[in-house]
């Protein structure tokens, strides 16, 4: 047996142990990006007993100093398992920038509290005005003694109601480029003068929102980096955000998609399955995620010796996943037929699989919300035309 096949086995002896049959019912049947909090920490708290909280941080700062080939195994292991999927904006992209940018003071006071899963961050990046166009930014941080005063507004608040505190981009000066005069800033989301209201999706489900700042104090302690060069920060985090893995998350879709299809659901009709033109389409989906697959690996790997090479590649892998994961979804909802017509989102994953309209399945019950959610990714984390521009420049060279 190989190194991986023996480090493959200590994951699932590992799930097998502790994933529980609830933790295990929230990882397959809730149709949201994240579980719920409560949910989301005890999980989170089981990996930290084992050392496994965040894998891809350096060692000194509890990551695990596993290969890229055992994160991608332990990503796809966890997945595939149907594990609770945890929010990634502290662990992907606070963690991070804090270890790169941060002050010994700000890493020892963020980084446990993220690896224990003891604070969950929004991000506080778009806004009504700058959403492609980030640099545009309009919410401001104006010095006052020892104080920012913030006033503006943040959108698309990923589960800003569930975090207590906030990474945000400000601009703290007006003159140059809008580029220049961003900084940014680490704080609670439980101060005086944040509004935090909801934004419902198409797919039934609360998790973004539409954040409020009026003549909010906050401490100059929380800026991140230097006072004006948060573009910088920025950048970084957002190479961080596209390094996230597409092709082990659209591979267990695919798989719950061919498992409908397997099954025949009435009496009088054969599995969907033995249709060819369904064939062809599962088999343009494989050969595509495989692809895929292989492009998010080799990215990785040159994080550590080309950052910059895998920077502009995280682009490509954005277009390619983003768009791949909603033809899959795109694809389940095609198989459902009529049972698609009904909104019920959430009865799975309340446990009410006896209430469901249509075949008693996990693809019943959320293939319709995940395909509605799935809308978006081709817009959130940067469109996918802002991604081609950068493909264009960074990549081809082009001006």
């Amino acid at each position: 047996m190989s190194e991986l096949d023996e480090f493959r086995e200590e994951i699932r002896d590992f799930l097998n142990d502790k994933l529980t049959p609830e933790l295990r019912h929230f990882g397959e049947a809730y149709p949201g990006y994240n579980c719920p909090r409560l949910i989301a920490e005890e999980w989170t708290r089981i990996l930290d007993d084992r050392g496994w909280s965040v894998p891809s941080w350096p060692v000194e700062h509890g990551g695990t100093g596993w290969s890229t080939e055992k994160l991608v195994m332990f990503k796809r292991e966890m997945t595939l398992a149907h594990a609770p999927r945890l929010a990634s904006q502290g662990v992907s992209m606070v963690g991070p920038v804090v270890i790169e940018f941060g002050t010994e003071e700000q890493k020892s006071q963020f980084l446990p509290r993220i690896r224990r899963g003891e604070d969950w961050w929004a991000q506080g990046y778009s806004e009504p005005s700058a959403g492609s166009d980030l640099a545009a930014l309009q919410t401001r941080a104006v010095p006052d003694g020892k104080d920012y005063i913030l006033n503006g507004s943040k959108i698309w608040t990923t589960y800003a109601h569930e975090c207590n505190k906030i990474f945000c981009l400000v601009r703290t000066r007006n003159e140059g480029k809008p580029q220049t005069g961003i900084s940014f800033l680490l704080f609670d989301l439980d101060l005086p003068g944040i509004e935090v209201r909801p934004i419902l999706t198409f797919g039934g489900e609360h998790e973004f929102n539409q954040v409020f700042f009026s003549d909010l104090r906050v401490p100059k302690s929380a800026l991140l980096g230097q006072e004006n060069e948060g573009w910088t920060v920025a950048k970084y985090l957002l190479a961080a955000e596209r390094t996230y893995s597409f092709a082990t998350v659209i591979q267990d879709y695919l798989e719950r998609t061919r498992s409908f299809a397997s099954q025949s659901h009435d009496p009088d009709s054969k599995p969907l399955i033995q249709d060819p033109a369904l064939g062809s389409k599962l088999a343009s989906i494989e050969t595509d995620l495989a692809s895929l697959d292989t492009m998010e690996q080799q990215t990785l790997s040159m994080m550590k010796e080309d950052p910059k090479g895998a920077a502009a590649l995280t682009s490509v892998i954005k277009i390619h996943g983003s768009e791949l994961q909603q033809r899959v979804t795109e694809l389940a909802v095609d198989l459902l037929g009529l049972y698609a017509a009904p909104r019920q989102p959430r009865l799975l994953a309340h446990g009410s699989m006896n209430e469901l309209i249509g075949p008693p399945t996990t693809h019943t019950a959320i293939s319709v919300s995940q395909y509605f959610g799935d809308r978006c990714l081709t817009i959130a984390g940067g469109t996918t035309e802002i991604q081609k521009n950068i493909i264009a420049n960074r990549v081809l060279g082009l001006k």
